[in-house]
């Protein structure tokens, strides 16, 4: 019976894996994060957008990472003005889709 357990839970533990998956990763260039802090902040904001699952920033190169669930659609305009709000400047953004990136054979960034 352990056995089945160990099964079921293996099996339940990769859902958010496929899940995630699925879905869709914006990679924003924002200039001002400089401290852990400011990422904080905009973490938070973005982690408030309903369909955002993580959030990643990297001070040293200047960018987020965010990973949303399929379907959920974040705009320049709309990330332009969050990250103003938050004090800070967008430059660019990009949008990809891990699933058709490891199809391609490409690491998801």
């Amino acid at each position: 019976m352990s056995k089945m357990h160990g099964i079921l839970l293996a099996a339940l533990l990769a859902l958010p894996l496929a899940a995630q998956a699925a879905g869709v990763r914006y990679v924003m260039r924002v200039d001002g994060l400089a401290c852990p802090y400011c990422a904080y902040g905009v973490e938070k904001k973005l982690k408030a957008i309903e369909g955002v699952e993580r959030v990643d920033v990297d001070l040293d190169k200047g960018l987020v990472v965010v990973d949303a669930r399929e379907g959920v659609v974040l705009t320049e305009e709309a990330m332009r003005r969050l990250m103003k709000d938050a004090g800070f400047t967008f430059r660019s953004m990009r949008v990809e889709r891990p699933d058709e990136a490891a199809a391609a054979g490409e690491p998801a960034t």
